[in-house]
């Protein structure tokens, strides 16, 4: 689980006077702006959301079909292999299907409580092995499962659990009380990925969250969806043996009557939000066994590049995920999870803004890479390997601009920026979006912690600077209210399910309008020699200074 989703007419940017000291003042190629149009927009989408593809899962049949597609769209635009001779950069990756018990059992003084696979628990194991085995595990509620020293906060603090189940909540203290953490803007101790590694680190034998749909600003449905097939994972030399034997979550009824049994109040919830909270031991036991199947394979980020005419060395990155959930679970009779909005419209995107690039009249003066992200659902996993194994020097990497699930909603007065304040590209954006007469502000629902889930994080990780920037809320004509409903009836009814497939019905003109934005600030950092910074308590700034 990752994100949840989510100018004017076209005005000849030199139209607009900057304020002196504004970050991309120059004029940008109207030329080029016209090759992003809605009809090859429209094809491209509902090409890569085909039923053809398969969902687009890495691994199978639709991977091959998609990145084919994506190459041969390259060439068609006229770029060059990315990865010296080719447009395919190899991500070594473990395949795991696990196979748990249908049932996952407690067992206190007071008897038992089961759990039924899907319905009210998913579970599974990184660890690269034919059968996973645990017998008997304490279970431990551990609070939110975070250490942060930073924050003087310690869930783990004078607690040993080798060997023992941890049960932690979603999100950090700050979605409670905004007083804690960053507030209202999820930190990464919130993301399910961070409880997952502290729990490893702990020396736990198993780890589950307590699903929470407004904490992790998504329904059962979504966990479910992402659980109910094979896992991806980076391969790594101990071959997953640092993981916990097993990780997974539980639904809120389940947890319910999990605290039931153990006799403990639901109240704990409540304590465990508050500084000093103590660990509480639920005096359960749990167990559970896995069998699995493993495939070592590699998958693959698709690489294109536009060679800057002065300064090739230096290189912009784009970048959108075209890796999908593939074919699962059946709703309403639809298996192939087709991931049009989610993210064919992104790939779609780089697409567009390499045909303006080719188009300018002035051709980029530092080069431009376009990247095909894999394994962006199963954890970030093509930009990870991408940010850990660069093909083109990070000192010399300007910036990354980074497309993902754009929304057909129509034309919008504002661009979304999430992490807004992190670095210098929020100023590129702004000048941008001044040109066309629009504003940018950040993400509505920063308790989600978007920045955390999409793969502009991987690049800010290793000290890019990166921009993830998206469709606005504030609809022309209609309002901010028609928007954020838009959006959130995409993120209950389509988001992650085989309904978010292409609609004829979708306004791709607000769309056309982002992606020249994008485009606007990306061709504005190719003619510059200076490099973005971040700003002033980014907790990236360090190692961006470092590169």
């Amino acid at each position: 689980m990752k994100k949840t989703v989510y100018a004017l007419a076209l005005i000849i940017p030199s139209l607009f006077a900057c304020n002196s000291g504004e970050k991309g003042t120059g004029t940008t190629d109207s030329a080029a702006f016209k090759q992003i149009d809605e009809a090859s927009l429209a094809q491209y989408v509902k090409d890569l959301s085909s039923d053809s593809l398969e969902g687009r899962k890495p691994f199978t049949k639709g991977e091959e079909k998609t990145i084919q597609y994506i190459k041969r769209a390259f060439e068609d635009i006229g770029l060059e292999p990315g990865n010296k001779d080719s447009y395919f950069q190899e991500v070594p990756m473990v395949e795991i299907k696990s196979n748990p018990k249908a049932i996952l059992s407690f067992t206190g003084s007071k008897g038992k409580v089961d759990f039924k696979l899907l319905d009210e628990v998913v579970l599974g194991s990184r660890r690269v092995q034919p059968t996973i085995e645990v017998k008997s595990s304490d279970v431990v509620f551990a609070g939110f499962g975070i250490v942060a020293p930073e924050f003087n906060w310690n869930d783990y603090a004078g607690l040993d659990v080798k060997g023992k189940t941890v049960v932690v909540m979603v999100n950090d203290p700050g979605f409670y009380n905004k007083d804690l953490f960053k507030g209202e803007t999820m930190t990464y101790y919130g993301r399910w990925t961070y409880k997952f590694e502290e729990a490893a680190r702990q020396g736990a034998t198993g780890v589950l969250i307590i699903h929470n749909t407004e904490a992790a600003s998504y329904g059962w449905n979504v966990v479910r969806s992402g659980w109910s097939g094979p896992q991806l994972n980076l391969q790594t030399e101990d071959n997953g043996a640092s993981r916990c034997a097993f990780e997974g979550w539980l639904t809120a009824d389940a947890t319910k009557r999990l605290f039931e049994l153990a006799g403990v109040s639901m109240d704990v919830l409540e304590q465990a939000k508050k500084p000093g909270f103590k660990a509480v031991d639920l005096k359960l036991t749990t167990g559970t066994t896995i069998t699995q199947e493993t495939k070592k394979s590699m998958s693959n980020n698709v690489v294109a590049k536009l060679k800057g005419s002065k300064r090739p060395d230096e290189h912009i990155i784009y970048s959108a995920h075209w890796d999908h959930l593939g074919i699962g679970e059946a709703i309403e009779g639809d298996s192939i999870y087709n991931g049009a909005v989610d993210n064919a419209t992104g790939v779609a995107g780089l697409f567009e803004i390499a045909k303006a690039f080719k188009a300018a009249k002035t051709a980029p003066e530092r080069s431009v890479l376009f990247i095909a992200l894999t394994g962006e659902e199963e954890g970030l996993l093509g930009s990870e390997f991408y940010a850990t194994h660069p093909i083109y020097p990070l000192a010399k990497t300007v910036a990354n601009i980074n497309m993902d699930a754009l929304a057909p909603i129509g034309r919008t007065k504002d661009l979304i920026v999430t992490g807004l304040g992190q670095s210098e590209m929020d100023d590129y954006a702004a000048v941008a979006a001044k040109k066309q007469g629009r504003t940018i502000k950040p993400d509505s629902n920063p308790s989600a912690g978007h920045f955390f889930r999409s793969d502009h994080f991987n690049f800010a990780k290793v000290g890019i600077p990166a921009l993830y920037p998206s469709t606005g809320d504030d609809v022309l004509g209609k309002g901010e209210e028609f928007g954020l409903a838009q959006k959130e009836a995409y993120n209950e009814k389509r988001y992650h399910q085989p309904a978010d497939e292409f609609d004829d019905a979708w306004k791709l003109d607000g769309m056309v309008e982002d992606l020249r934005l994008f485009f606007d600030v990306g061709y504005t950092l190719t003619q510059e020699s200076s490099f973005p910074k971040w700003k002033e308590g980014s907790e990236f700034k360090a190692v961006g200074e470092k590169r």
